[in-house]
């Protein structure tokens, strides 16, 4: 039957529910069956419904539905550095095992600002997100809490939890600081620095801790702090070019980098405008083991973190205190891993 009257979606802007059901002639709540529960409606009435839907435009408001039904299926994700791989790794392992149950995570940036950061978490929490996973660049502890008490539980990610009411899963950054530091005194580098920052950063603090720990233990051997804005490639070369600016015998003879991306700009700037060599003029350790780690110019040893797993564990925990606030907060801290390649130990 041809119809000479508008459809409801062309006078209205965006198709409703009740356009749906005016179309196919059904009611609302027989639309809303064929949208959840389409095994207890008639064939020839679930087909009527999708007609409309498709001519109509219709797409299903889930945040509303959610809302009502008081549970989401959307985990915020708040990282330091969206540029940085080591995020995006964490971000897939987190939508890996966030998929298995039908959840979707939202990702964004704070760009190692406190003031993104905190507008991030507003955001997250005005849309009642099911919970929420922060690399945080502070202490914020309290504002967590208070939205894990509001009915929002938050897991902190590459950060152990200072707190005893939230949970964490990071890894043993003063391990891997010592890891990396310890490789270059057995290689007999006594002149270390630690390149990476900011210093308020907690992961970089527990990093450069673990260097100076292996450092104190070996006769004649040193550690220099020299801070970055951030950790970027950019940082690395800035830092690079301080270092270079010195003379010769006061330059650090090994580097242990923030990341690997301070590593690398780091790297292309002591080669490419210094003309040094690596290892033999100095050795450079990373962190994270990034995929661009194995392809630099001169294979970088880093200290290796298994990225995705803490993902994973991260959206496990959040889903299970989702379940049940009663749960108490846990703390995971994985083990790192030096991997060891060309810009410490040369070619074979």
């Amino acid at each position: 039957m041809s119809r000479t009257h508008p459809s409801p979606a062309s006078s209205h802007g965006a198709a409703s529910i009740r356009d749906v059901a005016e179309l196919a002639g059904v009611s609302v709540g027989t639309v809303s069956n064929v949208l959840n529960r389409p095994d207890i409606v008639r064939a020839a009435t679930v087909e009527r419904v999708h007609a409309a839907i498709k001519e109509l435009g219709f797409v299903r408001n889930d945040a509303a539905r959610q809302l009502r039904a008081g549970r989401s299926t959307t985990i915020g994700l708040v990282v330091l550095d969206a540029r940085n791989p080591f995020f995006t790794d964490v971000a897939r392992g987190a939508e890996d095992e966030a998929g298995r149950d039908g959840l979707s995570v939202v990702m964004a940036n704070s760009d190692e600002s406190p003031d993104r950061e905190a507008a991030h978490v507003d955001y997250f929490e005005t849309q009642r997100v099911l919970g929420l996973l922060i690399s945080p660049i502070g202490d914020i502890g309290e504002r967590l809490e208070r939205l894990r008490k509001a009915g929002t539980p938050a897991v902190l990610v590459d950060r152990v939890a200072g707190s005893r009411s939230l949970s964490s899963v990071a890894v043993d950054d003063v391990e891997g600081g010592r890891l990396a530091a310890q490789h270059l005194l057995g290689l007999g580098r006594r002149q270390l620095a630690f390149v990476g920052g900011p210093a308020g950063l907690a992961q970089m603090q527990d990093r450069l801790t673990g260097v100076e720990s292996a450092a104190a233990a070996v006769e004649g051997a040193s550690v220099e702090a020299v801070e970055t804005l951030g950790l970027s490639f950019e940082d690395g070369r800035r830092a690079a070019r301080a270092i270079l600016a010195r003379r010769a015998p006061d330059r650090p003879d090994a580097l242990v980098a923030g990341n690997d991306l301070v590593a690398i700009g780091a790297l292309q700037v002591l080669m490419g405008e210094g003309h040094l060599r690596v290892p033999e003029d100095v050795a450079i350790v990373g962190y994270d083991d990034i995929d661009f780690a194995s392809a630099a110019v001169v294979p970088l040893s880093s200290v290796r973190q298994p990225r995705d797993l803490i993902g994973q564990t991260a959206v496990q925990i959040l889903r299970e205190e989702a379940e049940d606030p009663s749960l108490a907060p846990r703390n995971l801290v994985f083990k790192p891993e030096l991997v060891v390649r060309e810009s410490t130990a040369g070619r074979a």
